[in-house]
């Protein structure tokens, strides 16, 4: 009985001693994690950003650390842009914080840009990230995804969808190169976007398919410094499908381009595209196409269908050349700045 009880206490004290460890291991590395994002709003506040919290508490013991960030506020004005919301939750295991979930309020965060602001509602809106060790925080695999969500400005609704899946995962052996891919559930421009981009009123009101699969390689890795001093930039796009189907328009692309400093694609893009002239009619009606070179389209297009044979259906291929985008040998004007900012 003395051998047998004389175990017992021994292992009662090693049961005491490790939970004590791991009571103090949780506490410090929640004590930890606390501190580093104060110092890292702080040292945003000093470059001139607007970086505020109301306070910050952290629960979940013993197995996790769940820090909850009242009221966090952040704007940049060298770009205009800012985000505030009620709270932001961060939730990681306590063993290896490296495997991080943020939760987003199911209330309104504020989007800002310059002079315009929107509020962006979803629900159950949550970004899995696993971050590799070390300091810079680089982004091994990031996963964004909510159920229904709406941007909504003061003049009315922009866009709304039933769903949202974002995804962004390094690919290969070099850490700047993400595979992409995105998709959203019955997405639909609101009315105030519907009427800027003279959007024709047979249209149903969502889209049927909207989904985007991309490699993208960037300037550098996206880390803590994406959002500290400037974003990564892309340099180059394999564009493996990007698809938009909304009634009788269905829209298909893929391709491979390069992007240089300046933000200038220089590549190829090959486009599918069925009841056309919607598409075009829309892109004059916005204004994003000029009258004269939608004119201009528009006949090439006609001949390029004539010799396709079908007469709702286009393939053709966008040639990025220079600072402009081309059709075949028909110059279409210039080609978007790929930049982000």
């Amino acid at each position: 009985m003395g051998k047998r009880g004389a175990e017992m206490r021994r292992l009662i004290w090693i049961a005491l001693v490790l939970t004590l460890g791991w009571s103090a291991w949780w506490w410090a590395a929640g004590w930890g994690l606390r501190q580093s994002l104060d110092v890292w709003f702080a040292a945003q506040g000093a470059r001139g950003w607007q970086a505020d919290y109301a306070q910050m508490t952290t629960t979940g013991f013993p197995a996790r650390h769940v820090t909850v960030i009242d009221a966090p506020a952040l704007a940049d004005p060298a770009t205009g842009a800012a985000w505030s919301a009620d709270a932001l939750t961060l939730d990681s295991r306590a063993a290896w914080p490296g495997h991080l979930t943020l939760r987003f309020p199911d209330t309104a965060q504020r989007l800002s840009w310059f002079d315009r602001t929107a509020d962006l509602t979803a629900e159950g809106m949550a970004a899995d990230l696993r971050l590799r060790p070390g300091l810079a925080l680089e982004i091994e695999k990031l996963a964004l995804t909510a159920g229904p969500w709406s941007v909504i400005a003061p003049d009315g609704d922009l866009i709304r969808a039933d769903t949202l899946a974002l995804s962004m995962q390094q690919s290969g052996d070099a850490p700047e190169t993400y595979a992409l891919s995105l998709s959203g559930e019955a997405l639909s421009p609101g009315p105030g976007l519907r009427e800027a981009a003279r959007i024709s009123r047979s249209l149903p009101p969502a889209f049927e398919v909207f989904t985007l699969d991309a490699r993208v390689t960037f300037d550098k890795p996206w880390d803590r410094s994406a959002i500290e001093t400037a974003r990564p930039q892309p340099r180059e796009v394999d564009l493996r499908l990007a698809e938009a189907a909304w009634g009788e328009l269905r829209l298909m692309a893929a391709g491979r381009f390069t992007v240089d400093a300046e933000g200038r694609p220089e590549g190829t893009v090959t486009v599918k595209a069925e009841n056309w002239r919607e598409m075009l009619a829309m892109a004059e009606r916005s204004g994003a196409l000029p009258p004269q070179a939608a004119d201009a389209a528009l006949r090439s297009l006609s001949m390029l269908e004539r010799l396709g044979g079908n007469p709702e259906r286009l393939d053709l291929q966008l040639n990025l050349r220079g600072g402009f985008v081309a059709l075949g040998p028909l110059p279409l004007g210039p080609a978007p700045r790929l930049i982000l900012r």
